[in-house]
Parts: C-alpha cells; sequence; structure tokens
C-alpha cells in the first residue's frame, strides 16, 4: 500500500458512500420520483443547506492544529458558497422563479465539484485523517450522503419529461 494508505478511514468511507446508494435507491429515490419536481429538488437541495458545516475546518480544536489551513480554507469556504446557492436554490424554486431550475444546475455542479475537489487535495495533500479532528465524520460520512444526493439532483433534472408538475 502506499505510505500514508489509511484503510480503516477509506473502507469507512467506501462504506458510508455505498449505504448512501443504497438507502437513496431503495427508499429515497421512489419517493422523489413520485414527487413534482419543484418540491424533489427543493428537498434535496435543503439538505444541502446544512454544508455550511464545513466552516468548522476553519477552527482550531475542532480540526488539528496542524491541518493545513489552505485545506481548511478551501474546504470551509467551498461549503458556504455551496449551502448559500443551496439556500437561493430553495428561495427560486419554492417561489417559482423563472430563473429556478439553472440556479439549481449552478448549485448542483458547484457542490459536486466542490466535494470531489475536496475529497482530491484531502488525499492527495493530507496523509494523516486524523488531523481532521471532530470532523472525521464530515468526509466519512456526510460527504458521501451529500454526493449521491447530488446524483439524485442530477436525475431529475435530466429526468425526461421533468418539466414541472402541480400537484
Amino acid at each position: 500500500m502506499p505510505p500514508g494508505f489509511n484503510l480503516p478511514f477509506v473502507l469507512s468511507v467506501a462504506g458510508a458512500f455505498l449505504t448512501s446508494a443504497v438507502v437513496a435507491s431503495v427508499y429515497v429515490w421512489p419517493l422523489l420520483r413520485t414527487m413534482p419536481r419543484y418540491d424533489a429538488l427543493r428537498l434535496l437541495a435543503a439538505f444541502h443547506a446544512f454544508r455550511f458545516l464545513g466552516m468548522n475546518f476553519m477552527i482550531a480544536g475542532f480540526v488539528s492544529s496542524e491541518l493545513s489551513a489552505d485545506f481548511a480554507s478551501e474546504v470551509g469556504w467551498g461549503d458556504l458558497i455551496a449551502a448559500t446557492l443551496a439556500l437561493i436554490s430553495m428561495a427560486a424554486l419554492s417561489w417559482r422563479w423563472s430563473i429556478a431550475v439553472p440556479i439549481v444546475w449552478i448549485f448542483n455542479i458547484w457542490g459536486t465539484l466542490d466535494l470531489l475537489n475536496a475529497y482530491y487535495v484531502g488525499a492527495t495533500k493530507i496523509q494523516n485523517p486524523g488531523l481532521f479532528g471532530a470532523g472525521i465524520y464530515i468526509p466519512a460520512l456526510y460527504v458521501p450522503l451529500l454526493l449521491v444526493s447530488h446524483v439524485l439532483v442530477f436525475m431529475i433534472l435530466l429526468r425526461p419529461g421533468s418539466e414541472e408538475q402541480t400537484p
């Protein structure tokens, strides 16, 4: 194995991805696909509105003081932007703005790329996941849930005949 490879952490993340995907396919997707499009998208965006939690990576004590400040800042601000875009998406969908769907596309693309970038930078620059301290649950549990929900948003956005359904 490569130096710095942390098998328990990798297995934890993989298990969270697998479980998130199974739960989404068995329980969440069947419900979402029966909902009006805007309602389903708003529900998924609401889950992402909590991404402000990533700001905690910039708090010494929550994470190790040895964690790269650049990494922490990139993760924290990226998540805050994603949370803000999720809240704007929720408003646009609730108030049926004509640009609601393009706003959701922006939120979903940003949010997905932000999470993938954080995983990439974390995997290539952070040799010890223990530096995440109390924040270890974010990449090990919360990020897999968020990425699976981003996939669900893409599925709704790309679904044929997915014009706004009225209740």
